[in-house]
């Protein structure tokens, strides 16, 4: 499709001043319509015998797995097979919650050759992105004309939620595999219950471990050694209903749940235990059966990248009722959602007997911590006074609601932003360290 191009413009505009400052007999209108027809024509016939579009490859790189925040580039390659110069503008249809630097360029192109340009993208939303028709327009031979087409260039661009607790998960893996040989922490001796070995008496072993038929056997003190148990099952049950559509910290809660799920997986997956995953809000979204290994992380990573919050109530009994199906052997159980004392009360608490019998629970939500300044500030005004009041009513609220909770069984982490995840891991650890699965 032939375009006008800015230098037509300028054309169009010289012309006419010249049409104004020569002396003519001719009508002064009848000589601008003239000569605006001509510079349209010359741009016309410049665009047509510029060459196609169509002959211009374009190629587009995309990261493909970018997390939600970083940064990550986006080049285009412009190939121009013809046998002269070609100027083109390329305009890529990359979505403004990318924040690239650009989705526009322009290039010349010598015969025969390849010119490339990129910019940068930061993601400010997860999902799938699939950024499809680009747009290329082509200079004529003296650039008052162009031609104009847009093309299909499928692609395919995923944003994760950033791992944002990945040096504590780190810490808390290597923490706890000093443990397992035996080797003194901060937070004493390793444990468990599953039989490692026997190995000789020293001066730190308790005296409890002695194994009396070895020592007799072999002459001097043996020991037995535990470690925690593996090849346990702990499945996340990410809620992402309407309560894990409110903001904490500028970040909606559904957000810093997905970073807790990324910890628990990871720690849980590397120190031997399968992990799984099912979202459910009013149905259930997603299931990531439990595994081990490395790889763990990666699949439910992949589960979780394109859910949002659905405006709904969140369906616990038929989320709960698909775990038993699903997952009959016992298991640690871990609920991501918000302690609102509404749905709580409505919905979680009639459904949480459901697994509470044969499976360990553990309830884990973010608190919001301007609230809990809120309650602690000391008001100047009555605008102030009001807010204090609500916020201190509403941490009471929350405090019976975690009660309710531990009082059917269920173990509560209930941690700000940012300490959500460490917590939620180190609750784990602990479970796995007195061996209650």
């Amino acid at each position: 499709m032939p375009v006008p191009t800015l230098r037509l413009v300028f054309v169009a505009a010289l012309a006419s001043i010249v049409v104004f400052v020569l002396p003519t007999d001719v009508p002064l209108l009848a000589m601008l319509v003239v000569v605006n027809l001509v510079v349209v024509l010359l741009g016309l016939a410049d665009a047509l015998l510029g060459p196609r579009p169509e002959v211009v490859r374009v190629q587009r790189t995309l990261p493909g797995v970018v997390a939600l925040g970083a940064t990550a580039p986006v080049s285009w390659q412009v190939g121009n097979p013809t046998g002269r110069r070609v100027r083109a503008s390329v305009a890529d249809e990359l979505a403004p919650s990318l924040r690239p630097g650009t989705r526009r360029f322009r290039v010349s192109v010598g015969a025969g050759q390849v010119a490339s340009t990129s910019t940068t993208i930061r993601p400010a939303r997860r999902g799938l992105f699939t950024p499809t028709d680009l747009t290329v327009r082509v200079d004529g031979l003296i650039g008052i004309g162009a031609r104009q087409r847009t093309r299909s260039l499928p692609g395919s661009l995923r944003v994760y939620p950033p791992f944002t607790s990945k040096d504590e998960a780190e810490l808390r893996i290597n923490r706890a595999r000093i443990l397992e040989v035996g080797l003194r922490s901060a937070q004493g001796r390793g444990g468990g219950t599953e039989f490692d070995q026997l190995r000789e008496y020293t001066v730190d072993d308790e005296f409890r471990r002695v194994d009396w038929a070895s020592t007799a056997r072999l002459g001097r003190p043996i020991v037995r050694t535990y470690r925690a148990e593996r090849n346990q099952n702990v499945v996340v049950l990410l809620d992402s209903g309407r309560v894990m559509a409110g903001r904490v910290g500028g970040v909606p809660r559904l957000e810093h749940a997905m970073d807790a799920v990324m910890m628990i997986t990871a720690v849980a997956t590397r120190l031997g235990d399968r992990c799984g995953l099912l979202a459910f809000d009013t149905r259930v979204r997603e299931v990531v059966p439990p595994r081990s290994g490395r790889d763990q992380l990666g699949r439910v990573t992949e589960a979780m990248y394109r859910l949002e919050p659905q405006l709904g109530e969140s369906d616990y009994r038929a989320a709960f009722s698909e775990t038993l199906v699903r997952f009959r052997r016992r298991a640690m159980l871990v609920i991501l959602t918000e302690l609102s004392e509404e749905a709580v009360g409505e919905y979680l608490l009639p459904a949480l007997p459901l697994i509470v019998r044969n499976h360990l629970v553990l309830v884990a939500s973010v608190r919001d911590p301007e609230i809990s300044a809120w309650a602690r500030a000391d008001p100047t005004d009555a605008e102030g006074a009001y807010r204090k009041s609500a916020a201190v009513a509403a941490l009471e609220e929350r405090r019976r609601t975690v009660g309710r909770l531990r009082g059917l069984g269920a173990t509560v982490v209930d941690a700000e932003p940012g300490q959500l995840a460490p917590d939620l891991a180190d609750a784990y650890l602990k479970v796995k360290a007195v061996g209650r699965l």
